[in-house]
C-alpha cells in the first residue's frame, strides 16, 4: 500500500502534461510560422528586384514614311510620355525619312546618292499613304490640320523630344538606304536589332507602325 501511495504522489498529472506538451508545440509552431513568413517575404522581394518594371515602358518602331503613320506614331509616343512612361522610338528603313534634317551626296557611290535623292528630305517632305495626289495631297492635309488646330509633325517631333522621347536609328538600315549620321537630327542613338530587342522585350507596349 505503501509503495503504491507513493507512486501516485511521484506520478505527473496526465492532463498537465498534455497541456504542457501543447503549449511547447503551439510555440513552436508560431515562431516556425513567422520563420517561414520571414523567409517568404525576403524571396518574393528579391524576386520583384530581379523582375524589370515592363508596364511602364514602350518601344515604338517607325518603318513607315507615309505623314500620316508618322503622325499616329509620334502622336503616340508623346501621349505615352505625358503619362510618365519611358519611351523609345526605333526608326529603320524608310522611317529614317522622319528624323532627317539635310540631303549630302559628298562622299557616297552613285547608288547611294540616287537612293538619298528619292527618299524624303525630312519630316516635312513626307507623302501621305492615302490621297497622295501627286504631292498634292500633304499640303492639302496641313492646311486642314491648321485649320483644326492639329499640330503638324515638326511640332508633335519636337513635343516627343521635349517630353523625353529616346531617337534610335537603324545602324544597318542607314547603310542600306545610304544615310550617314550627319543627315539625321541632332540628339540621335544608334543601334540595331538587338538594341531594339533587349529594349523591348521588358517594355508593356510595343508598335510596329
Amino acid at each position: 500500500m505503501s509503495a503504491r501511495r507513493v507512486n501516485s504522489k511521484t506520478a505527473p498529472d496526465g492532463a498537465l502534461a498534455a497541456q504542457i506538451e501543447q503549449l511547447v508545440a503551439d510555440k513552436v509552431t508560431e515562431k516556425l510560422n513567422g520563420l517561414l513568413a520571414t523567409v517568404a517575404d525576403t524571396a518574393a522581394q528579391q524576386a520583384a528586384s530581379r523582375q524589370p518594371q515592363t508596364a511602364n515602358r514602350a518601344a515604338i518602331v517607325v518603318f513607315s514614311s507615309d505623314m500620316d503613320k508618322v503622325m499616329a506614331a509620334f502622336v503616340i509616343a508623346a501621349g505615352a510620355a505625358a503619362m510618365g512612361m519611358e519611351v523609345t522610338m526605333y526608326f529603320t528603313f524608310w522611317g529614317l525619312s522622319a528624323i532627317r534634317k539635310t540631303t549630302r551626296l559628298r562622299h557616297k557611290k552613285f547608288v547611294e546618292k540616287l537612293t538619298c535623292l528619292m527618299l524624303p528630305s525630312g519630316p516635312g517632305s513626307l507623302g501621305t499613304s492615302k490621297l497622295n495626289l501627286l504631292g498634292m495631297g500633304p499640303a492639302f492635309f496641313k492646311a486642314i490640320m491648321k485649320k483644326k488646330n492639329v499640330q503638324a509633325l515638326p511640332d508633335l517631333i519636337a513635343l516627343a523630344r521635349e517630353s523625353g522621347v529616346r531617337f534610335v536609328a537603324c545602324q544597318m538600315s542607314m547603310a542600306v538606304m545610304g544615310i550617314q549620321q550627319e543627315e539625321l537630327m541632332d540628339g540621335i542613338q544608334y543601334g540595331g536589332v538587338a538594341t531594339y530587342l533587349a529594349d523591348a522585350r521588358n517594355c508593356g507596349i510595343t508598335l510596329f507602325i
